[in-house]
């Protein structure tokens, strides 16, 4: 059972995502917040595994509060709009786990929460493509040098990766073990030097490697 706290501003909204979870029986509720204040100590102290936040505006502080929720445990769901590329990959950089439209479906969100609970990175499109838009390289060789030693495969994989595939679901789709997609995962991480995931997929996205 999934753990999820909400922080939402609007009562209604918190009323509205709080209806959404209620109704996914892999998750229930452990606590909601009105704001960003004091929230990494309630989320941290109720154990929550999750934390959906509704965002009105991209907040300045909200990697930095990504951040301090992952260190406590707790992978983050973000909603929000009129987010840029710059705010976009900070958001990415700090390590949250999704980033979706405050329009978004109960089917997207549930989508969200059951990846982000994986450990998987969930994106909305028009928020990926904003973010592929600003960080293609202008080079006419989209791949630059420091990741040319990237084979492939373990290229296939990383779009897989984009994809919110998990390791069994690359390797039931390449037709390999979960030992060897594990192995292509850290190889990949070791190349583009990144400490995750998300941060691999980010980067990915960035030098061209991903085309969304």
């Amino acid at each position: 059972m999934t753990r999820v706290f909400v922080a939402a501003t609007s009562a209604a909204r918190r009323s509205d995502l709080e209806a959404i979870i209620r109704e996914n029986s892999d998750c229930r509720i452990v606590g909601s917040a009105p704001g960003l204040l004091g929230l990494v100590e309630r989320v941290r102290a109720l154990h929550a595994d999750v934390t959906l936040m509704d965002l009105s505006q991209p907040e300045t502080q909200f990697p930095t509060i990504v951040t301090s929720l992952e260190q406590a445990g707790s992978a983050v769901i973000a909603l929000v709009d009129g987010a840029n590329a710059s705010w976009i990959a900070k958001a990415l950089g700090a390590g949250v786990h999704s980033l979706l439209a405050r329009e978004a479906s109960p089917a997207e969100i549930s989508a969200a929460l059951q990846s982000s609970a994986s450990g998987m990175v969930l994106l909305d499109p028009d928020i990926a493509r904003e973010l592929a838009a600003q960080s293609r390289p202008r080079s006419t060789d989209p791949t630059p040098e420091m990741v040319e030693d990237l084979t492939p495969r373990e290229v296939e994989v990383l779009r897989m990766m984009a994809e919110g595939l998990g390791n069994k679901e690359i390797a039931s789709r390449l037709g390999i073990s979960d030992h060897t997609v594990k192995f292509h995962i850290s190889s990949i991480l070791a190349k583009l030097g990144a400490a995750s995931r998300t941060e691999a997929v980010t980067l990915g996205i960035r030098m061209g490697l991903i085309l969304l």
